[in-house]
């Protein structure tokens, strides 16, 4: 008999068209048990009318001391790239499909654990909250866990990378996210360049399927 007791952040979802309602009512979000070791949650950010919003995992260290999503390592390498395809970054709304940072403790350092397939369900309502709210036109899904929680878990970044599909009334566009490129590994034929080139490509097709 299927289970239905898993987490899940719904009762703590209002229900609001306001993006500044959603955020605040995340900061008291204990629908999985992320929050307990979490900083704080940290919510998506960008303009109200965006047409464009990207998705990526999860916050990272640095995320999760400042409170914003893609302020690290990776989310610099993101501007880059979207600078590179001609997409406005201020002009997105940048956010992940896990609220709090996952991760273990080495020393006094904190190193990232990839979010599970309950973490993910858990944490869904607040992205198609944000969604149904900010009602985009693309959603550039940035590795397979943001992939997995809209697509669910037979999602594969390999086989769907790249290849626009629609969903409700947008269209959802699958591409690695920009953390797989800074882990780019020669021995294992990774070239960072060519990663690079190729994430950029993704994201002008994004931006071609908004111009339309």
């Amino acid at each position: 008999m299927p289970r239905t007791d898993w987490p899940t952040a719904a009762p703590f979802v209002p229900a609001t068209k306001s993006l500044d309602k959603l955020r605040a009512a995340a900061q008291s979000c204990e629908g999985c048990p992320l929050y307990r070791d979490a900083s704080q949650t940290v919510f998506g950010t960008g303009p109200r009318d965006a047409r464009v919003v990207l998705v990526g995992e999860q916050p990272g260290d640095q995320e999760d001391r400042a409170g914003e999503p893609f302020v690290g390592p990776a989310g610099r390498l993101l501007d880059g790239a979207l600078e590179e395809a001609g997409i406005d970054r201020s002009a997105a709304y940048v956010t992940n499909a896990v609220k709090h940072f996952k991760f273990r403790a080495s020393g006094k350092r904190r190193i990232h654990a990839t979010p599970d397939t309950f973490e993910v369900a858990a944490c869904k309502p607040w992205l198609l909250a944000e969604l149904a709210v900010l009602q985009p036109e693309v959603v550039v899904l940035l590795g397979a866990t943001a992939g997995k929680a809209l697509l669910g878990p037979k999602f594969r970044i390999t086989a769907e990378r790249g290849e626009p599909r629609p969903w409700n009334d947008l269209t959802l566009l699958p591409t690695i996210h920009p953390s797989a490129i800074l882990r780019a590994d020669p021995a294992r034929g990774q070239d960072q360049e060519e990663m690079f080139a190729g994430f950029v490509a993704d994201l002008r097709r994004a931006g071609e399927l908004l111009a339309g």
